[in-house]
């Protein structure tokens, strides 16, 4: 049951203004100077961590910039590949002040991928973390624009210059009265970043963004949220949502940011740092959900928790809400002081967001892509609508090309957040865009207006679309979602199965990661055999045409990428 307050036109909340990153980094620190605007530790095991101020990040980004614009970085491509750490986000922040582009790179991709992309990029300049030097030094010699490689942290590495002399270098310059980093005119439309996208579905492409675009994208954006000032950064630095939504977008309003040592701290984290909201992807919030209920369940309490929320949720319907009180266990694992999460980069379960607000944590569905830097629409705090990824930012608009009598076509985008272009791809860049200049999403959807409001429903991903012999199109994320609610799914894709022998052969297949685990607690022996009795159910709901023809279970989790999506490309799909 969702408790949802649906207040249109309720006030815009605070956003700070700023047209590049060198304003937002002036503004914070003079609104903020002593407020802690990063909190990090160097090693998960280190007793204490450590914290930077808002004033103390405006000097660093400072003595990077003068000392990056020495170096001759000004109007050259420089990768960044590394971990979440404070360097990495300053330097971001500094080579775009003093007019580099910046090429985010996923710290775990395979050397031969991540030269490709240093090499489409013409990267001059690398900045690597002890965790990326080796891969980078093993792709050098393929790499001969690669002309200066500089370590983000600590250590002495041959062939590499030390950000930390650098730091120094600059701070001496300027010091003694060079002033480049101030003086160097910024454009704010020119391009300012490539991103090479994951490539779920195939090979990537780079979106070459401006800081007008990632600028207007945070400042428009962030009137929609009423968000708290202290939150971690869970999420790869390399992808928009990490470098734009978690860190720019809280930057900019003087938000604590936790830097989180990874994915296997994140439960301890959260209990010592006490978010008060968070932004995440839905496999995060999927985990943290599955691990509650498993938890409930092993310890002998999960009728006693649905029973709570049961009765918990009549009181709120007359003005008594005790959630803080009635789940204090439930919430303690998050710190106790969680109340928001901001949820994007792929569906998430209707089911899923109902609990978290059962217990006392709102849930705000959002939608955005790379190519728009990356948000385009959310729900609001106080204006939220089930199955919705909300209503666009301000200044954007969508539309809905060639819809069918249901309404539902590709989404398309209009906004000062959309995309220069890709990198070196003009003819893919012109199949994206129409001539009333709106970026073509690939996504499929819908929108139900209500004023002057566009309420957008994401159907599902263009290319993932199944299209049978017969004309009939089916949305495997519609499928996957009814899956997604069966006792022991851990994750689950449906996908048209390819026959080896026949090819006339049309069936549907839906994969599953079972939760072996969860399935022996409940005496479940034969999985192959309940997960077909569950889908038959699921089938007999549906019309024929979405009927799942046949399951298939795996043993280990889906191959995904770095931003927690499962690469679907990756997958076998024979069905022989």
């Amino acid at each position: 049951m969702a408790f949802k307050n649906r207040k249109r036109n309720y006030p815009l909340y605070e956003s700070t203004k700023f047209d590049n990153l060198r304003t937002m980094v002036e503004n914070v620190a003079n609104r903020y100077p002593d407020r802690y605007a990063f909190t990090f530790r160097r090693h998960p095991s280190d007793e204490a961590p450590q914290h930077l101020t808002f004033r103390e990040c405006e000097e660093l980004v400072r003595d990077y910039g003068t000392a990056f614009f020495d170096l001759g970085m000004s109007g050259k491509t420089v990768a960044i590949i590394g971990e979440a750490i404070p360097e990495w986000l300053l330097s971001y922040t500094a080579v775009m002040c003093i007019g580099g582009i910046t090429v985010p790179v996923d710290k775990e991709l395979p050397a031969p991928d991540m030269a490709s992309i240093l090499s489409t990029a013409e990267c001059e300049f690398a900045l690597v973390t002890k965790t990326t030097y080796k891969k980078v030094q093993e792709i050098r010699k393929d790499l001969p624009l690669l002309k200066t490689v500089i370590l983000m942290d600590d250590g002495d590495f041959a062939g590499c210059r030390s950000l930390s002399d650098l730091q120094k270098e600059g701070a001496k310059l300027f010091r003694n009265g060079n002033k480049a980093y101030f003086e160097y005119s910024i454009d704010n439309s020119a391009l300012a970043s490539i991103v090479f996208t994951s490539g779920t579905t195939g090979k990537g492409k780079g979106v070459m963004l401006s800081q007008k675009n990632i600028c207007s994208d945070m400042e428009q954006g962030m009137y929609n949220f009423q968000i708290t000032y202290r939150t971690m950064l869970v999420l790869p630095p390399h992808h928009t949502f990490g470098s734009t939504v978690n860190f720019v977008g809280h930057f900019a309003q003087g938000c604590e940011i936790y830097l989180s040592s990874g994915i296997r701290y994140i439960m301890k984290e959260l209990k010592e740092f006490r978010p008060t909201h968070l932004i995440l992807v839905p496999l995060f919030v999927e985990t943290f959900y599955k691990r509650i209920l498993s938890t409930a369940e092993k310890s002998g309490s999960l009728g006693a928790l649905k029973a709570m929320i049961k009765v918990s949720n009549g009181m709120r319907k007359t003005g008594i809400d005790l959630r803080k009180k009635f789940f204090k266990p439930v919430l303690d694992n998050f710190g106790g002081q969680l109340e928001m999460i901001i949820c994007g980069g792929a569906a998430l379960n209707q089911d899923v967001i109902d609990f978290f607000d059962s217990v006392g944590i709102t849930v705000l569905n959002g939608y955005g892509i790379t190519e728009c830097a990356p948000l385009i629409s959310c729900n609001r705090n106080e204006y939220r609508k089930t199955g919705s990824v909300g209503i666009p930012i301000i200044g954007g608009r969508v539309k809905i090309i060639d819809p069918d009598e249901n309404g539902e076509g590709e989404i398309a985008y209009k906004g000062p957040n959309v995309m220069l272009g890709y990198f070196h791809d003009e003819k893919a860049t012109a199949a994206v865009m129409d001539e009333d200049g709106y970026f073509r999403t690939g996504d499929y959807g819908k929108i139900l207006m209500e004023g002057d409001d566009q309420w957008l429903y994401i159907t599902g991903r263009l290319k993932n679309l199944i299209i049978f012999s017969n004309g009939k199109n089916v949305y495997p994320e519609e499928i996957e979602n009814d899956i997604q609610g069966v006792y022991g799914v851990n994750e689950v894709v449906v996908y048209a199965g390819e026959s080896k022998s026949d090819s006339t052969k049309e069936v549907i297949v839906a994969e599953i990661y079972p939760d072996y685990e969860s399935l022996k607690m409940h005496n479940i022996e034969d999985p192959q055999k309940y997960f077909e009795d569950e889908i038959r159910k699921i089938n007999q709901k549906n019309v024929s045409y979405k009927a799942v023809g046949k399951v298939k279970l795996r043993n280990e989790e889906f191959q995904k990428n770095t931003s927690k999506k499962i690469i679907r490309f990756a997958i076998d799909k024979s069905v022989d």
